[in-house]
C-alpha cells in the first residue's frame, strides 16, 4: 500500500467526564491505572479533581491525581492520571444526578472540542451522557453527535455527522440516527443515504487506511423490498443512491437485505454497512461485540470516539463498570491519529 507518511501524533486524547453519576469516572480511572498493562495511548481527563478524588475512594481503588494543562498533560500521565479543570464542579453521588451534573458534563465536552481544535489534543473520547438529565437542564439535541457538529460549525454552516460504531469484527453507520422508527422513514432520502455514504468512503480513506472501501447498503424493507411487493422504498430511495454511488467511483452493494447482511461469510465482503435507521445498524454490532464497539463521529473536523454503552446507574460507584470499551475508544482514536493519509490525499 502506497502512503505518504504522516507524522506520528504524540498529543495526549481529550476524555471527557462525562455523565457525572454514570460509569464515566468509574471506567476513566480504571483505564488509566492499565495504562502500563495496556500500554495505552496518553489522555488526560477534563474535569473535578475533588470529585474524582471521592468517586475513587467510593471505588477503593488507590489512584494519583495531578492538576495540569492540557499542553502538560502527556507528560504527567505515565505517573499519574492528569486532570485538567474545566471550572465547574461535580457534586453527584453514583446513581444520582443532580443539579450540578448537566453542567458538569456538557462543561467537559466544550472545553474537549476547544482543546482538539486548538491543537492540545489529538483527539476526543468522551464518556457516556444521560440526556434525560441534560434535557431537563435546556438541553435540545437529540445526542451528543448533534452537540459536536454545533459546537464545530462554522459561518452558520454546521457539519453533518455521522455516527460509526466500529469494532474488530464489523463497522455500522445508520443513515438516520436519533429518531423514532416513524420518523426516521420520513427522513429518509437519496440524498442523506448519499451524502453519508460519501462522509464514511472518505473518512475510511482518510482516517482507517482503506484506499479503497467497500460499502455495504442495506435495505429499508424486509427483504429489501421482495421487488416492491414488501414496499417501494428500496426501489425508489436507496437504490438510486446506490446507483449514484457507484457512478462516483466507489465499490457499494446494495440495496441488500438485512437479515442476511451479518453473518461470518457475509461481512467478508464489506469494510463498513450502510444501515437506514438506528436499530438495524446498531443491534448487530451490540451482539457481535458489546465489549469492543467503539462510536466514532465522522464528518467533524477532528476525531471524536465514545465507547458504545450508556451510563449505567445502577453500577456506577460499585467498582462493576468494565472499562473495555472506552479502552477501545482510546486505542481508535489513536490508532486513527495516527493512520498514514493515503498517497491522493493530504498528509
Amino acid at each position: 500500500m502506497n502512503h505518504e507518511l504522516r507524522k506520528v501524533d504524540t498529543r495526549p486524547l481529550a476524555l471527557t467526564l462525562g455523565e457525572p453519576a454514570g460509569i464515566g469516572p468509574d471506567i476513566a480511572i480504571k483505564a488509566w491505572l492499565r495504562r502500563e498493562e495496556l500500554k495505552l495511548p496518553a489522555f488526560y481527563l477534563l474535569g473535578d479533581r475533588n470529585f474524582l478524588e471521592r468517586r475513587a475512594a467510593a471505588l477503593g481503588l488507590h489512584v494519583r491525581l495531578a492538576d495540569v494543562d492540557a499542553n502538560t498533560a502527556g507528560a504527567a500521565f505515565a505517573d499519574a492520571l492528569p486532570v485538567v479543570s474545566t471550572g465547574q464542579a461535580a457534586t453527584a453521588e453514583p446513581g444520582q444526578p443532580d443539579a450540578q451534573s448537566a453542567q458538569a458534563a456538557l462543561s467537559s465536552i466544550r472545553q474537549a472540542v476547544r482543546d482538539v481544535r486548538s491543537g492540545l489534543a489529538s483527539a476526543v473520547v468522551t464518556n457516556p451522557i444521560a440526556k434525560s438529565v441534560l434535557y431537563r437542564a435546556g438541553f435540545r439535541h437529540p445526542g451528543h453527535t448533534e452537540y459536536l457538529a454545533e459546537l464545530t460549525a462554522d459561518k452558520g454552516q454546521t457539519p453533518q455527522p455521522v455516527m460509526m460504531l466500529w469494532s474488530p469484527v464489523l463497522a455500522v453507520v445508520p443513515v438516520t440516527i436519533h429518531a423514532s422508527l416513524r420518523e426516521a422513514i420520513g427522513r429518509l432520502s437519496t440524498e442523506l443515504i448519499v451524502s453519508t455514504a460519501r462522509i464514511v468512503a472518505d473518512a475510511l480513506k482518510t482516517r482507517f487506511g482503506i484506499p479503497q472501501p467497500r460499502l455495504a447498503v442495506s435495505g429499508l424493507n424486509p427483504h429489501a423490498g421482495e421487488e416492491g411487493t414488501l414496499g417501494r422504498e428500496d426501489e425508489t430511495i436507496v437504490a438510486p443512491a446506490v446507483d449514484i454511488l457507484r457512478a462516483e467511483g466507489l465499490t457499494v452493494k446494495g440495496p441488500l437485505p438485512a437479515d442476511t447482511m451479518f453473518h461470518d461469510a457475509a461481512r467478508k465482503n464489506y469494510d463498513c454497512a450502510i444501515c437506514m435507521y438506528h436499530d438495524q445498524a446498531l443491534i448487530p454490532i451490540k451482539t457481535l461485540a458489546f465489549d469492543d464497539a467503539v462510536n466514532v463521529t465522522l464528518g467533524l473536523p477532528f476525531i471524536r470516539t465514545s465507547p458504545d454503552h450508556g451510563t449505567a446507574f445502577d453500577i456506577a460507584g460499585t467498582g462493576r463498570a468494565n472499562p473495555a470499551s472506552l479502552i477501545a475508544a482510546l486505542r481508535l482514536a489513536a490508532r486513527i491519529a495516527a493512520t498514514p493519509a493515503p498517497a491522493s490525499a493530504p498528509p
